[in-house]
């Protein structure tokens, strides 16, 4: 039985990428700013420069206006900002290894070449931008926080990706990487909105983990067509007629997205 293919939403998951990063990206600067103004403000209070009792002044007024309880539970004056640190540490490091493995890929004549299909060397330069935009975002805040900004990739990942290059033999090889790659990270900041200590901050991940979830939808969607031998299809726009059935859902294989792969918080933290 035939099924109509949903032809807008495989646009949208190969053309809009750059609207839903440029989206997340505007509120990550804003959320990040907000944090980080918040949690240096909570420090000096905290130090108590204008001699008043200790922890208190802006805090210890919002105590008096909304109630104890309300103050510890959302206040950025009790926020854990070495495990926050910790978070934008990892996030960073895995940034760093997605912008390394897409330049790799870049330069095979399957992926960036003169072998390349256009739409996935496009793809594979604009992502590898996205990243590195994150990776500018998560270490611009650990450096105001007063951390060791990362600038390394993730060690653990670094390894796995060293070991499958050699082994590469084709562009379903390189996106077969990359998709774990953009998995491990979404899978990440999805578990890092309910770690991290405040709304800016949860925001903040859950508006990249948004990013990272296209990134692998697309590139599942190319990889079902790599895989059926039929790469003249991964085209703008594409020919909906000639689309397999499942081509507007291959991209969307959980109904509820996963986090068992998240990588610890501490995993890419600079001691």
């Amino acid at each position: 039985m035939h099924h109509p293919i949903d032809e807008r939403g495989l646009r949208e998951l190969l053309v809009e990428s750059d609207d839903l990063q440029s989206d997340a990206m505007r509120s990550a600067k804003r959320d990040l700013g907000d944090y980080v103004d918040a949690a240096l403000e909570a420090r000096s209070e905290s130090r108590d420069p204008g001699g008043q009792w200790p922890g208190w002044g802006r805090a210890g007024l919002a105590v008096g206006l909304a109630g104890a309880g309300t103050l510890l539970a959302a206040s950025p004056a009790f926020a854990d900002t070495a495990l926050d640190v910790q978070a934008l540490q990892t996030a960073a490091s895995l940034e760093n290894l997605a912008v390394a493995t897409y330049k790799t890929a870049l330069t095979l004549p399957f992926i960036g070449g003169a072998d390349a299909n256009g739409v996935v060397k496009a793809f594979a330069t604009k992502t590898m931008a996205q990243h590195t935009e994150h990776a500018q975002a998560f270490n611009g805040a650990v450096q105001k926080l007063g951390g060791k900004v990362q600038n390394d990739p993730n060690a653990k990942y670094a390894a796995v990706v060293q070991q499958a290059v050699p082994t590469i033999k084709g562009a379903g090889d390189v996106v077969a990487l990359a998709i774990s790659l953009e998995d491990v990270a979404a899978q990440t900041y999805t578990k890092n909105v309910g770690q991290v200590s405040t709304a800016e901050l949860r925001q903040l991940f859950a508006s990249v983990a948004g990013v990272e979830s296209q990134h692998k939808a697309i590139l599942l969607a190319v990889k079902a067509l790599l895989d059926g031998g039929a790469p003249q299809l991964i085209a703008l726009p594409p020919d909906a007629a000639k689309l397999p059935d499942a081509a507007g859902s291959v991209g969307f294989p959980d109904a509820f997205f996963p986090t068992d792969k998240a990588s610890p918080v501490e995993e890419g933290a600079v001691k």
